[in-house]
């Protein structure tokens, strides 16, 4: 087999020109490019190619780059004498979208980076209301009945984060009332008032660490999934074809999800807190002898029907926040495996935060109005 080959030619008019011939494929040996350039005696400003060659791949067209750079770097114009048809193709996709360097690599001084900042700040903000108008629409014609949402899709995200969430809700809520017994009892304990562990708790879990609890389990284990599915999806190009085919990607995917958080999130809740009680009175009956019965009569004369809305009212604003946040940023996700991770754990971390401040303005709200 013939080496690929690249030399000086004379024609019948004793013109001189580049021929490319041989087998440029990628275990063939190849002439050096530069040291051939170097060897043309002709300054003319033109600079002939013939392209004959038995077999090529992406060598070929990797040597044709560089010759066409070499080119315009010499100021020579580059003139094919004759080149196949693949070949001149490929060569046309090829400097059809040149790459163009990143205007970024050069951030500039602190002010430029704040504006930057600002800008990036702004247009976050933008996306998230124009996504929160999107809901609300979605919303309003879902209670018109002109919503496009299948209730098979529905049903699917109730058991997933329904049920499905059941084991690992019921095995932090009994820790987090072991923790508050456990912890209360050793200061109780200094003033003989233990039998206040049962009132301590009550309180404690329907008013905060039932919901709050909850909704970081939630977050991590649904917000997470909504972000990762929808990101995947928009990887894959899925969300487009929706679009494409006449569905409305936030009626189609976001609304079942939503809906069925809103639902799945006070029932656990509610799940949430009667075992957080039941875990204070492992705590109570198993180190302070405090019998059944007396620990159900505390809890009952602390609690009272407002306490628990209360934390039921504090489990929907969670659903929100954890089905909104988790879908926009999925939907919003970049078209590739790691702009998908990227998306999931932004997604974590901005429910979490968001639960935090909103569970802080409720208690304060509350606090203020005497609830």
């Amino acid at each position: 087999m013939a080496a690929a080959e690249l030399r000086w030619q004379q024609d019948s008019q004793g013109r001189t020109h580049l021929c490319v011939s041989g087998h440029w494929t990628l275990a063939m040996r190849k002439p050096d490019l530069q040291t051939v350039l170097d060897a043309c005696v002709d300054e003319a400003g033109e600079l002939p190619v013939r392209v004959s060659v038995a077999s090529w791949d992406s060598s070929l067209l990797a040597l044709l780059r560089r010759l066409l750079r070499q080119a315009e770097e010499r100021q020579l114009t580059l003139r094919w004498l004759e080149l196949p048809t693949d070949v001149e193709r490929l060569l046309q996709l090829g400097s059809a979208h040149p790459i163009q360097p990143d205007g970024r690599a050069r951030p500039g001084g602190p002010l430029t980076r704040l504006g930057l900042l600002a800008m990036d700040a702004c247009a976050s903000l933008l996306n998230a209301a124009t996504f929160l108008g999107d809901i609300c629409l979605a919303l309003w014609g879902l209670l018109r009945g002109q919503a496009r949402m299948r209730a098979g899709d529905f049903w699917l995200a109730l058991q997933q984060c329904g049920p499905g969430a059941l084991p690992i809700v019921a095995l932090i809520a009994i820790l987090v009332g072991l923790i508050l017994a456990f912890v209360g009892a050793a200061q109780l304990q200094v003033f003989g008032a233990q039998l206040y562990i049962a009132n301590m708790v009550a309180i404690g879990m329907t008013r905060e660490m039932g919901a709050l609890m909850t909704a970081v389990i939630m977050a991590g284990r649904t917000g997470a999934a909504y972000a990762a599915e929808l990101g995947s999806m928009q990887a894959n190009e899925e969300i487009d074809a929706l679009k494409t085919f006449g569905f409305p990607p936030l009626e189609f995917l976001v609304l079942p999800r939503l809906l069925a958080l809103l639902l799945a999130m006070p029932l656990l809740c509610a799940f949430a807190d009667a075992l957080g009680i039941l875990g204070g009175f492992i705590i109570g009956a198993g180190l302070f002898d405090i019998s059944a019965a007396q620990y159900l009569n505390q809890s009952l004369a602390m609690l009272s029907l407002g306490d628990f809305l209360l934390g039921l009212f504090k489990s929907l604003v969670f659903a929100v926040l954890i089905g909104l946040i988790g879908c926009h940023y999925g939907l919003s996700s970049g078209r590739n495996a790691q702009a998908v991770g990227q998306a999931t754990t932004r997604a974590v971390v901005s429910i979490i935060v968001a639960l935090v401040i909103a569970d802080a303005l409720i208690t304060l709200i509350c606090t203020q109005l005497g609830i």
